[in-house]
């Protein structure tokens, strides 16, 4: 069985790109590594997403809020697939990615953004949740050793702009 490594990329680092990196570690078994990174990042995690992966039973021990730079050098572990999942990121010059990894925009709105009482906040890194594991499942389940290149690039896109079910 092939295994994949995905890079999702924000611009700060602290929030949908974490969730996202620890869903898929989490969810789709030793076929994927999850990586996340920004062009700016925060520097830390957003203590709301790490309240929800804790609540939601998903490990958070290793997460840190990181530049994209430390995944476009010589060292770093090769990308097969990078996902934006933030607007801004998606307009912003990335880094050459080795090996010309498979990209996608994933876009959702910025759960840290949101203002408002704490159950608002949470409600929307749930929704940021939800989404990203909703799309990470899609993906993961795709048959990705039989489909060509351009089959597997219009997949990727499709998953980017479903809108799952809130719970």
């Amino acid at each position: 069985m092939a295994h994949y490594n995905v890079l999702f990329l924000c611009t700060g680092n602290s929030a949908r790109s974490i969730l996202a990196e620890a869903l898929i570690n989490h969810t789709a078994g030793a076929q994927f590594t999850g990586y996340s990174a920004g062009s700016f990042p925060a520097g830390q995690v957003n203590p709301l997403a790490l309240e929800l992966l804790e609540q939601m039973r998903i490990p958070t021990e290793g997460l840190h809020s990181k530049n994209w730079d430390a995944f476009s050098g010589p060292d770093a572990p090769k990308m097969d697939f990078v996902f934006t999942v933030c607007d801004q990121a998606a307009s912003e010059p990335c880094p050459v990615w080795p090996g010309q990894p498979m990209t996608a925009h994933w876009g959702l709105p910025d759960p840290a953004a949101v203002e408002g009482p704490d159950q608002v906040r949470q409600r929307a890194f749930r929704d940021a949740f939800i989404a990203l594991r909703s799309r990470i499942g899609l993906f993961t389940n795709l048959p990705i050793a039989s489909l060509d290149r351009l089959k597997l690039q219009d997949q990727l896109e499709s998953i980017g702009k479903t809108r799952p079910e809130t719970e």
